[in-house]
């Protein structure tokens, strides 16, 4: 096909048709991130160049997860990027939708389906924390900080001052393991324990912390952590196990 306009154009035209007639299982991967690629660069073949990233990045997840400045050193243009990490955003803002307005413990299913998009191919360590009102309804949705948990204390601090200005009642912190195994290391432990204690003074629940790996998760409440004895952290160690509907919540 090469740099012919004509080819090209033909080429994105079917895959238009199969887009627009089976959804957005009709097209692979690479073919997904091709026509990404054409709306920055409308008159090249880009399907090379669309296989070469996705074998470069490990997946069209990574690749839409890859932060701007990781992007543009492999060469792309702006428009290039910007075409990438709209694509991302616009995902993790469809997943969004589908825990607004709802009390989370009754949609998790839906929560995890975002959490694992946001979170899982993240090169990084990254910590979130949903603030949720009385009726466990989410009112704010916060990455706060990127890196290791070992600073429990700081963070301890700063989530807390963040839940009393949102007016919270309820928290459950979320964060990544980037080389994919989700079970939760000894920080993990001490920080959920000293997040448990400092909320029991300030009437702030822990509901969960969950630990997002690679297409799996493991729940503190799942397990029966929750707790405000750091002596005891960390407890046993945990059972990783595929996501499926949660068993019980807390209330």
């Amino acid at each position: 096909m090469g740099d012919d306009p004509g080819n090209a154009s033909g080429h994105r035209a079917r895959l238009r048709k199969r887009l627009f007639e089976g959804g957005a299982k009709a097209l692979l991967d690479h073919e997904l991130v091709e026509y990404l690629l054409a709306l920055a660069i409308p008159r090249r073949d880009t399907k090379d160049q669309a296989k070469r990233l996705i074998a470069q990045f490990g997946g069209i997840g990574p690749l839409l997860a890859a932060d701007a400045e990781t992007l543009a050193r492999e060469g792309l243009s702006d428009g290039v990027v910007a075409a990438l990490k709209i694509a991302e955003a616009t995902a993790l803002r469809l997943l969004e939708t589908k825990i607004e307005g709802r009390p989370l413990l009754s949609s998790w299913d839906a929560l995890q389906h975002y959490l694992r998009a946001a979170m899982t191919h993240s090169p990084v360590e990254e910590v979130r924390v949903l603030f949720l009102n009385a009726k466990n309804m989410l009112i704010a949705n916060e990455a706060m900080w990127r890196g290791s948990v070992d600073e429990a204390s700081m963070h301890v601090r700063e989530v807390m001052k963040r839940a009393m200005t949102h007016g919270a009642t309820a928290i459950i912190i979320v964060h990544n393991h980037p080389s994919g195994d989700p079970t939760p290391s000894q920080e993990d432990h001490v920080l959920t324990a000293r997040l448990v204690s400092a909320g029991e003074v300030l009437g702030i629940r822990v509901l969960d912390h969950v630990v997002v790996g690679d297409g799996r998760y493991v729940s503190f409440a799942d397990q029966g952590w929750l707790r405000a004895d750091v002596d005891r952290a960390p407890g046993p160690r945990p059972r990783s196990r595929h996501n499926r509907r949660r068993r019980s919540r807390p209330r």
